[in-house]
């Protein structure tokens, strides 16, 4: 799912920072890409909730069709709103779960390691990103992986984040390992979506 879109230019589009890279082009230039960029734009409902799903849908790098595929199961969750099931659905993919425990820098580089078969659940390889992570399930990158450089950089912290790691994850960096304690809840997941205006537009 990869796009070949510059990750600054569909950071800028969509009003958010994709890449920590584009972090710093995104503060210089917080308006979207293009001559127009920084004209004044009639935004519809639609348009407002389209741009949200596209948001959420960038920030996971996931497909229109798996992101369908997770709304609906998002509907069938009992005792939450819809929204925030389709936040905690997109949350425990192993892709989405190997960047937040520091193991990667982006989501493209936690999704190329995943894919290429260097990382696995609970004792066997794994090697697809969409892959629904169950709290208990202990994650770690294989053992003829380990001194691979991305690898070595993450066991000295080089990809975790600033912030608190987040506290349905138990890491151990040094080990290259992590456990999912439980399922999260939306306010700890560090993404940025008004998740009611995605259900709006696929409720339309």
């Amino acid at each position: 799912m990869n796009q070949s879109r510059p990750k600054v230019k569909k950071s800028r589009a969509l009003g958010i920072a994709l890449t920590p890279k584009a972090v710093k082009y995104f503060e210089a230039r917080p308006y979207p890409p293009g001559e127009h960029g920084r004209g004044r734009k009639q935004n519809s409902d639609y348009k407002t909730r389209l741009l949200e799903k596209q948001r959420l849908r960038a920030q996971y790098d996931i497909s229109e069709r798996q992101m369908q595929r997770a709304y609906d199961r998002a509907k069938k969750v009992a005792g939450l709103r819809t929204g925030e099931a389709l936040i905690i659905e997109l949350e425990r993919r192993l892709d989405a779960l190997v960047l937040r425990s520091g193991l990667a820098r982006t989501i493209y580089q936690s999704r190329q390691m995943v894919v290429h078969g260097h990382i696995e659940v609970n004792g066997r390889k794994v090697d697809k990103p969409s892959f629904r992570v169950s709290p208990d399930d202990v994650v770690q990158v294989r053992e003829r992986s380990r001194e691979k450089t991305p690898f070595l950089v993450a066991r000295e912290g080089g990809w975790a984040g600033d912030g608190e790691a987040p506290r349905y994850l138990q890491i151990n960096l040094q080990q290259l390992a992590f456990r999912l304690d439980r399922d999260p809840n939306r306010k700890e997941i560090p993404v940025i979506c008004d998740e009611q205006l995605v259900v709006e537009y696929y409720a339309r």
